[in-house]
């Protein structure tokens, strides 16, 4: 899987809302830093996401060119009612749990509850993400990556492992929602002009690209 190369000055075809959500300790932030600016921050560097963080990237996938507005929220409870608005507008919804912790991965059911509830289309582009891969040199792995794609069958969904810390995966789990988003007309071809939903970007937009890896 690749990002196809463009000019600078190429035309943006649309602007897809995505949604990062799962406990709180998953690494949803450290995934999105590594995605849209290619740094990792060690963990004594980092803290819990309070609300809402929001980048933007833009990225090209089979020859289009796609500006995508990233939502990182927080999964501490407290949060919760904070966030719920947030759903709304998303066409790709990033599910994310540690590998080394099966609680964040059995939480999961409650986040696909979450996203049922508040979600504005049926037709939302779900991708399940074992974050932290790399702890299985470490031999702390709780989840298997078999449970991973089981339950990923079984609701339906996208699969990949994936670390920021090394980089495994990250770049291929984002484009491959953008892609399955891009394959979906009725999630984004009514994006013509403003609608329900819709994010409004202001300020600094400069993104870059950056590359990737399968896990």
């Amino acid at each position: 899987m690749s990002i196809a190369s463009s000019p600078p000055d190429r035309e943006v075809s649309a602007t897809f809302k995505l949604l990062l959500i799962g406990d709180s300790g998953t690494g949803k932030s450290s995934l999105l830093l590594r995605f849209t600016d290619d740094t990792w921050l060690q963990p004594d560097q980092t803290s819990a996401t309070i609300g809402v963080d929001f980048k933007v990237k833009i990225v090209d996938v089979d020859d289009k060119r796609f500006k995508l507005a990233i939502w990182d929220t927080a999964g501490q409870e407290r949060f919760r009612t904070l966030t719920s608005s947030y759903y709304r507008g998303a066409q790709g919804v990033i599910l994310v749990y540690d590998v080394s912790n099966r609680q964040t991965f059995e939480h999961l059911q409650l986040w696909f509850t979450e996203l049922d509830t508040y979600s504005s289309s049926r037709d939302v582009i779900k991708m399940i993400v074992g974050n932290k891969c790399d702890k299985d040199t470490s031999g702390v792995r709780e989840v298997s990556r078999k449970e991973g794609e089981a339950f990923a069958r079984k609701m339906g969904t996208l699969f990949i492992e994936t670390s920021a810390k090394t980089k495994t995966g990250v770049m291929d789990a984002f484009v491959e929602v953008v892609r399955k988003i891009s394959e979906t007309p009725s999630l984004w071809q009514k994006q013509q002009g403003p609608r329900p939903g819709a994010v409004q970007v202001h300020g600094d937009e400069n993104a870059e690209s950056s590359g990737m890896c399968a896990c």
